[in-house]
């Protein structure tokens, strides 16, 4: 994004009154110095949120009029403005101008005796920042001499279960949220102004809204611009489901640095371990007995299975719900006999418009025999997907509940600490794990993979295939068949150090 020069005249808009209310310096930085933004990647949540949006756009019926999208605003305006007077009407993307405060409304309900707002999200959940959004939508209406008789926020239902073509009315929540302070908002829209106007940057410190919360719906991207001038390692390089709010509870203590924090007490014995071992350069933490207990529960023939998957908001397979995980591809290396030779099986689905779950499960059970050993990498997530599978497929159940039966999990040697070195920096994720056990091995870095080289991305490019020309096609199914092959190739490896180490 280029960045506005200080001095340039800035009109708020939804989305700049809502980051000035969660951070005013996050908002004078998105605008003047974005560039120290760190990259995100948002392509599936901006796709499934327009899919949404679109979707809403027919709440109360097809018949409804779009106001296009424009670069310039005043297009857009003159537009809502020729249907405003044509009551009553529907008005997508209605758009409005007040003292420079700008807002289209994803759905206006224009009535005979005023306007209802209708705001739509993408999520299960109502965050107070979309409660921000609706209020300063409903003030910038309301300066512009409409009528705003109530304010909606609509949402996705979490328990909406796709049969059949999907039913709005059962899809969509809707939940009134009408504010009455206007006064408080106005307030708001000048102090933001003000900052859009000033060439400082506001001197504003970290807190609970630099994080993902119940109060706001993204972790900022500026995060590690405003903490750079701390000393490394910091409070906030812990690990080990150390809360950020207990972090910030030390950072406002002034504990900052590992030995100030090991000084006042610790945190906890894990995060302590992740702070000496980086602090004073220790070696290993290894129990041997506690991993030598875990490989004795495998038994031959042994398989190293990992899924990849995607998510779409609105279902598109019968029987299941916006956001639920749909595997689409498998990796599986395995053993038949102890000391024996490594085999590798994959699958890939192509059917891109089905089901890609059916031809997955009928190969998977074909790869897998009943009563096998299976290792997995996080069981929780393959767990569950194989029992959301098992439940859509009632032909395979009884094979994928005897897979979810004999899964043994990789996982806790390393989420207990009974494997530790420093260099896995307070993460038991098997991408910081496997770098950290086997430094500099080519083989093992996901970074040299093409294309493809970790989950999100997997997930993106799956959905991208049937948009593509077949050899563009071709290639990037390549790239996720390798990625996922090292997957389960990394796990091979991990269990080939728990049993070295444990001899």
């Amino acid at each position: 994004m280029k960045n506005k020069k200080v001095g340039d005249t800035m009109s708020l808009s939804k989305s700049r009154y809502c980051t000035g209310i969660r951070c005013k310096k996050e908002l004078w930085l998105s605008c003047f110095k974005s560039e120290v933004a760190e990259e995100q990647d948002n392509d599936a949540v901006l796709d499934n949120g327009n899919k949404v949006g679109d979707f809403a756009r027919g709440l109360f019926g097809d018949d409804y009029i779009l106001i296009e999208y424009n670069d310039n605003k005043k297009i857009m305006i003159e537009e809502t403005k020729k249907y405003l007077d044509k009551k009553p009407n529907i008005i997508c993307e209605a758009s409005f101008n007040y003292n420079n405060n700008f807002c289209a409304v994803d759905v206006l309900k224009n009535d005979l005796d005023g306007v209802e707002i209708y705001e739509v999200k993408s999520s299960t959940e109502i965050s107070d920042i979309y409660i921000d959004d609706i209020s300063y939508q409903t003030w910038v209406l309301k300066k512009c001499g409409l009528n705003v008789k109530k304010s909606y926020l609509v949402h996705i239902n979490s328990k909406y279960i796709k049969k059949g073509k999907v039913d709005r009315n059962k899809f969509f929540k809707i939940e009134e949220i009408t504010p009455r302070d206007m006064g408080l908002i106005e307030e708001n829209v000048k102090e933001l102004e003000s900052i859009l106007n000033s060439d400082r940057e506001p001197d504003i410190d970290i807190s609970l809204a630099c994080k993902k919360n119940k109060m706001v719906s993204y972790d900022c991207p500026f995060f590690n611009y405003c903490i750079r001038n701390l000393p490394r390692p910091n409070i906030f390089d812990v690990g080990w489901r150390t809360s950020f709010n207990k972090k910030l509870d030390f950072y406002y203590n002034n504990l900052i640095t590992y030995s100030d924090i090991l000084a006042s007490g610790g945190i906890s014995t894990k995060a302590d371990n992740q702070m000496n071992c980086e602090l004073n350069n220790l070696g290993k933490i290894i129990d041997r007995d506690s991993i030598k207990k875990l490989l004795s529960t495998f038994t031959y023939p042994l398989y190293f299975l990992d899924f990849e998957s995607y998510q779409v908001a609105i279902p598109e397979i019968d029987g299941t719900r916006p956001y639920q995980q749909i595997c689409f591809q498998y990796s599986l290396h395995y053993y038949l006999e102890e000391d024996g030779e490594l085999f590798h099986k994959e699958y890939l689905s192509e059917d891109y418009d089905g089901n890609p779950m059916y031809g997955l499960c009928k190969q998977l059970c074909e790869d897998i025999p009943m009563n096998s050993c299976v290792l997995v990498y996080n069981q929780s997530f393959e767990i569950t997907r194989l029992k959301e599978m098992a439940s859509l497929f009632p032909e395979f159940s009884d094979h994928l509940l005897n897979i979810v039966d004999n899964i043994k999990d990789l996982l806790p040697p390393f989420r207990n600490q009974e494997y530790y070195v420093k260099e896995m920096g307070g993460s038991a994720s098997i991408k910081k794990v496997l770098p950290a056990l086997f430094p500099g091995d080519e083989k093992l870095d996901y970074h040299n993979l093409e294309q493809v080289h970790k989950g999100d991305e997997a997930s993106n490019a799956y959905l991208s295939l049937k948009t593509l020309p077949y050899e563009e096609q071709e290639k990037l199914r390549y790239s996720l068949l390798r990625y996922c092959e090292l997957d389960t190739y990394a796990m091979v490896k991990i269990w080939g150090k728990l049993k070295e180490v444990s001899e």
